[in-house]
C-alpha cells in the first residue's frame, strides 16, 4: 500500500491525525550510566542473536492493527551495539508486517563510541534516515560523573560520519542540572552543540530515579540532589542560546531547525498510536495501552514458545482519553488546536474543564488565544502541575 505523509509533519505542531508508529526496544549496553533507569543491561552480548530472532517472530506474528508506519523507532539501551544487518532485519520485518510509509521517519539510538562511517552506512542500507546520538555533556568531568563512556569529541564525530554516511538527520542528547555541571558547563556544552549544527536537540533535565547508582549516591549524601532553581535556570540559557542559532523549541524537552521536529516525538505528544516490540516495550492503540515482559531472557523464552509476551494492560474510557490526551498535547509549543481536538475526542472534554481552563489563563498559565490551548512560557516549567489540574 502507497501512502504519502500527511502535509504539517516536521513542524513540531499538534496533529489531528498524528500518523502510526512502530518502537523498537534493544535492551543491550556496553556500559549502564549512573543516572539511566531505562530497561536496559550490561554483559548481555550473547543473547543479541536470539534477541533479534526474536523480535523478528513477535513481529511476523502481530495480528492487531495494521497501518503503514510513518515513524519507526529503534530505542534502548544502545541499539548500535547491533550489527546493522540485524537492525535491517527487524525493519525488514516491520515493512513486511506493516509498510513503511514513503517519507517515513526511521530513527536509530546510537551511542557515540559504537558508531563509525561504516556502520552507518549499514544503517542507511537498511533504511534508516535519522540518528540520535547521545552526547549528554561536551565537559569530560560531567561525562565521568554522569557514567558516561566516550569522550566530548566523540559525538561530534558520529555527526561527521553519519552525515558522510548519508543519513538525513541527526539530534544531540543533552542532560543538563547535575549536581557536577557549572553554569559555564553549560554553556560550553551549547556552544559546542551550536558548532556541531545537529538537525535536533533533545535536552533534558536530569532527574535522580530509584534503583539507579546516582539515587544511592544521593540518598547517602555521597552527592547533592538536583537542584530546580538550577534547573530552571539552565533551561532558559537554552532557550535563549539555541534560539539564537536558529532552533525552535517546538516541546518542552525537544528544540529542531525548521523542517526537522521528529515525527515520533510528535505522535506521542499527539495521543497517536504506536505498536511496541521487545522486552519492556510500549504500546498504545485508541485508549489501549499494554507492555511487555521486561527481562530479555524471559521475552525471548516467551517469543520462542509461542506465549503471550504482554506483561500488562489497561484500557482508558472515551473521557480519561481525551484528558490524557489534552495535557499531552500542551507539552507541544504549538499547544491544542481546540476544533481539531474536539473534533477527534468530543467536545465534552473541554467544556468540563472549562472553569479550570479560564482559572489558568487568569494565572497566566495558559494561553487560550487563536483557537488553541498552550501553556505560556512561564509555564514550561510547571508544565506537571497543569496538568495535574486538568486531570
Amino acid at each position: 500500500m502507497s501512502v504519502v505523509v500527511a502535509r504539517g509533519r516536521k513542524t513540531g505542531e499538534w496533529l489531528a491525525d498524528p500518523g502510526f508508529g512502530v518502537y523498537v526496544h534493544i535492551p543491550f549496553c556496553r556500559h549502564r550510566c549512573n543516572y539511566c533507569d531505562f530497561n536496559t543491561y550490561e554483559g548481555l552480548d550473547a543473547l543479541h542473536g536470539p534477541y533479534v530472532d526474536a523480535l523478528v517472530a513477535e513481529i511476523r506474528s502481530w495480528d492487531g492493527v495494521r497501518r503503514p508506519a510513518t515513524s519507526v523507532f529503534i530505542g534502548g539501551g544502545t541499539p548500535t551495539l547491533l550489527a546493522p544487518r540485524d537492525l535491517g532485519r527487524v525493519l525488514d520485518a516491520v515493512d513486511e508486517v506493516f509498510g513503511i510509509a514513503p517519507g517515513a521517519e526511521v530513527t536509530v539510538e546510537a551511542n557515540p563510541e559504537t558508531v563509525d562511517r561504516p556502520r552507518f552506512e549499514g544503517l542507511v542500507a537498511a533504511g534508516v534516515n535519522r540518528v540520535s546520538v547521545g552526547m549528554q555533556s561536551a565537559v569530560p568531568h560531567v561525562l565521568k560523573a554522569l557514567g558516561r563512556t566516550h569522550d566530548p569529541r566523540a559525538p561530534l564525530d558520529a555527526i561527521d560520519a553519519a552525515r558522510a554516511a548519508g543519513i538525513g538527520e541527526v539530534n544531540l542528547d543533552l542532560i543538563y542540572g547535575s549536581p557536577w555541571e557549572t553554569a559555564e558547563d553549560w554553556r560550553q556544552s551549547l556552544a559546542t552543540v551550536s558548532a556541531a549544527c545537529p538537525d535536533h536537540v533533545s535536552a533534558y533535565a536530569l532527574t535522580v530515579e530509584e534503583g539507579t547508582p546516582l539515587h544511592t549516591l544521593v540518598a547517602t549524601g555521597r552527592v547533592p540532589d538536583v537542584d530546580p532553581d538550577t534547573q530552571a535556570a539552565r533551561f532558559e540559557v537554552a532557550q535563549r542560546e539555541l534560539a539564537e542559532q536558529g532552533y525552535h523549541r517546538y516541546e518542552v524537552s525537544n528544540w529542531s531547525r525548521p523542517g526537522r521536529a521528529s515525527d515520533h516525538n510528535v505522535l506521542y505528544w499527539s495521543a497517536g498510536n504506536y505498536v511496541g516490540f521487545g522486552a519492556g516495550a510500549h504500546s498504545h492503540i485508541d485508549g489501549h495501552r499494554w507492555w511487555t515482559t521486561r527481562l530479555p531472557r524471559d521475552y525471548i523464552d516467551a517469543v520462542t514458545a509461542g506465549a503471550s509476551t504482554v506483561a500488562g494492560d489497561e484500557s482508558l474510557d472515551p473521557e480519561a482519553r481525551a484528558a490524557e490526551a489534552l495535557v499531552l498535547g500542551l507539552r507541544l509549543a504549538s499547544g491544542v488546536p481546540v476544533e481539531d481536538f474536539a473534533n477527534r475526542f468530543g467536545d465534552g472534554c473541554l467544556e468540563q474543564r472549562r472553569a479550570r481552563l479560564d482559572e489558568l489563563e487568569g494565572l497566566g498559565l495558559l494561553d487560550l488565544a487563536d483557537g488553541r490551548i498552550r501553556l505560556t512560557p512561564a509555564a514550561t516549567l510547571v508544565g506537571n502541575e497543569v496538568a495535574a489540574r486538568l486531570l
